[in-house]
């Protein structure tokens, strides 16, 4: 009974199926994104906008840490996903234990290298002037608590390769109803300012980590890794870092666009064109969602129906997903385009963040309904097992269109060229994704 969950990802109908996978965890981004987007909120109301712009400022690293779980979660969970399918449950407790040990000893590592240079790091990624004490009262706290959510992103991968959604989900719940909780005790009830705001967030992670521990021990979990699984395997660390790693160029390209991003803004537009990019950056992490759920469904789908040869439902799993996430996207971008004027509004009373805020969020959504080709792709190499092209398609968006474009637009068109270096990038990368994924589904999936 334990593995129905599991044996059920190849024998329901591709959309019920999709449905059952991506809702849950489209439930479980939006209200991390919320609590994003509350959590800005809160700041800019309760701190002030400068304190938005430090926050922004100390994401990309904490978030690039962060992510060295989620790419040993993504990495492990495709394997787990094929071994499910293949049902080689001792070679999916083995990624599992050494999933969490691997997480523990670099993320543990990288947060000391970055304690350690803290006054070095936060002007490198646009923490100048002002925004400096800000960033660093933010960002020392919130590294203490970073390998918890390293290990948190880690374990919701792999709950979801399972075939266990409704955990996941809750895993993202917990962690976003108590970080705002927390800053409302803190920040507003306290008035602990930026050091509220970074204790609610780190503590938030100590609960998400606390349900993910009673889940694996209660019994819930198909994976009961023993002692043994813990010791690092060389084959299997390797299988885990080569599809992780995928991910983890991903963050690092994402840590790397915000670190340019700050500062070119920085130099053009001052301390309010860092906090407009604040305000875009939640958006981004809010408007898509649904697009992201879909892909969080669509990988153990794709992976285990990979695993189990079942080519047929694997090309129907890529179609269902990309015609899901392009309507979804689609009516995202409308919605953004339309109530552009009145969002940042919401964020902050600052009249020249108010002002320059709609036109770069019409420009930098512009491409939002193609975006799920992009991310379906990407997603489907890592699902079976494929590092390389995965690897290709990640990087051509940011790193092979994106930053380019931030270089050569800006000196001519100025903020813009910023702005629509998104739009623009999406595009191409799109093209490329499209090339990459038709020449494999028609010399594999036959």
């Amino acid at each position: 009974m334990k593995t129905s969950n599991t044996q059920l990802l190849g024998t329901l109908p591709i959309s019920n199926l999709l449905i059952q996978q991506a809702i849950p965890a489209s439930i479980g981004i939006l209200v991390m994104s919320l609590n994003i987007l509350i959590d800005t909120i809160f700041v800019g109301q309760w701190i002030g906008s400068e304190a938005i712009a430090a926050i922004n400022v100390v994401l990309p690293v904490s978030f690039f840490i962060a992510a060295l779980g989620m790419a040993i979660g993504v990495g492990g969970a495709s394997i787990i996903s094929r071994s499910l399918g293949e049902k080689n449950i001792v070679k999916a407790e083995q990624t599992f234990g050494n999933q969490i040990t691997l997480t523990f000893l670099i993320t543990i590592l990288v947060v000391i290298f970055g304690l350690f240079f803290v006054n070095q790091i936060i002007p490198i990624f646009g923490g100048k002037g002002s925004l400096f004490s800000f960033a660093k009262t933010y960002y020392v706290i919130v590294m203490y608590g970073v390998p918890v959510l390293a290990f948190c992103m880690m374990a919701n991968n792999t709950i979801r390769a399972e075939g266990k959604p409704k955990n996941a989900m809750y895993a993202m719940l917990l962690p976003s109803i108590s970080n705002l909780t927390l800053d409302y005790i803190l920040i507003k009830v306290f008035d602990m300012g930026m050091m509220g705001a970074a204790w609610a967030t780190s503590l938030s992670y100590g609960v998400c980590a606390t349900y993910i521990i009673y889940f694996f021990l209660s019994g819930q979990s198909i994976l009961r890794p023993k002692l043994s699984n813990f010791f690092i395997n060389y084959n299997t660390v390797l299988q885990i870092t080569s599809l992780g790693s995928v991910t983890l160029v991903r963050q690092a390209m994402v840590s790397l666009t915000v670190l340019l991003v700050n500062n070119i803004l920085f130099t053009i537009g001052g301390e309010s064109s860092i906090t407009v990019y604040a305000i875009i950056s939640r958006m981004l992490m809010f408007a898509t969602f649904p697009i992201f759920g879909i892909t969080q469904g669509f990988l153990p789908i794709a992976g285990y129906n990979y695993g189990a040869k079942n080519w047929l439902r694997v090309r129907n799993i890529i179609n269902t997903s990309i015609l899901y996430s392009s309507v979804l996207a689609t009516i995202v971008f409308l919605l953004i385009f339309f109530y552009s004027d009145f969002i940042p509004q919401i964020f902050s009373k600052d009249v020249i963040v108010s002002e320059q805020t709609p036109m770069a969020l019409r420009y930098v959504f512009m491409a939002l309904p193609i975006i799920g080709i992009q991310l379906i792709g990407a997603a489907y190499f890592q699902a079976i097992g494929k590092a390389k092209p995965a690897l290709l398609l990640t990087l051509s968006r940011q790193g092979f269109f994106f930053i380019p474009l931030l270089f050569l637009l800006p000196p001519y068109i100025g903020i813009d060229g910023v702005w629509l270096s998104f739009p623009i990038a999406d595009l191409l990368s799109t093209l490329v994704t499209i090339y990459f994924l038709n020449r494999s589904i028609r010399k594999e999936l036959i």
